[in-house]
């Protein structure tokens, strides 16, 4: 909350619209970050606006306590640049923890961002199949839904460290433990 308050300073604002429709720029929010984009309106909206009732939004995980473990998420859209390095159908192991981590919005809302490529990844099970059983999707989140962008992809959001990955860690973890996407933001710009 209070880093969508920040945001909506007059300044932070214009500042944010300046790097979005002037200056190509990129956002990125992992976790808290996330749910900061999703009161703003930056996902799935593009822009900084007044929630609504019908916004979608993120909000307490199913079970009612804070999940931290490692799930399988699947990138389901090649709209983002920060998923530029991955295609469609990779299926990455990446950590998570949070209490406030359900994704919820309006079948009219999930139709229009699934049409328009905006769901980016999804909890998956051991098929690689979307899935709302709790042992694959932590938090209950409709459609499974891990992360979503702007319309033009350009601000993602998602809610699994995917930061949280390095040589030496999860060593007797199967599967992809490293999703590129920093990798794929740097090459935005210089690529």
């Amino acid at each position: 909350k209070f880093i969508a308050a920040f945001f909506r300073s007059p300044a932070v604002t214009e500042a944010v619209r300046d790097l979005l429709q002037n200056r190509d720029g990129l956002m990125l929010g992992i976790c808290n970050g996330f749910q900061a984009l999703v009161k703003l309106g930056l996902v799935p909206y593009g822009d900084i606006v007044d929630p609504t009732p019908d916004s979608p939004t993120l909000t307490f995980n199913n079970i009612g306590r804070h999940q931290s473990r490692l799930v399988d998420t699947r990138v389901c859209s090649s709209l983002s640049p920060w998923l530029s390095k991955c295609n469609v159908g990779d299926i990455n192991t990446v950590a998570i923890s949070h209490g406030e981590g359900r994704f919820v919005a309006s079948l009219d809302m999930l139709t229009s961002m699934a049409a328009a490529g905006q769901i980016a990844t999804q909890y998956v099970d051991s098929f690689g199949q979307p899935s709302m059983n709790l042992d694959a999707n932590p938090n209950g989140s409709v459609w499974a839904i891990e992360g979503i962008t702007s319309p033009d992809g350009r601000v993602f959001g998602k809610m699994g460290h995917s930061e949280r990955s390095g040589y030496g860690l999860y060593k007797n973890v199967p599967g992809d433990l490293y999703q590129p996407i920093f990798e794929a933001g740097v090459d935005y710009f210089s690529g």
